[in-house]
């Protein structure tokens, strides 16, 4: 996993199922190189919402003031 904020990137190794990572609000996240038994699971406060996402990368950076 790697997490960024705008200002700090910081990359994750989740080698088994205990492992977990807290990714905050305005936190950009890549999820990648997934093992065959791998699994995501997402908590979340709200209801999935399409709209509530950035997608772009560069918007991203304006969006946090960077």
């Amino acid at each position: 996993v790697i997490a960024d904020d705008g200002r700090h990137r910081q990359e994750f190794l989740l080698a088994d199922s205990g492992t977990g990572v807290y990714l905050p609000p305005r936190t950009w996240g890549v999820q990648y190189d997934y093992s065959p038994d791998a699994a995501l699971l997402v908590f979340a406060s709200h209801a999935y919402d399409a709209r509530d996402y950035v997608r772009d990368y560069d918007a991203f950076l304006e969006l946090v003031g960077r």
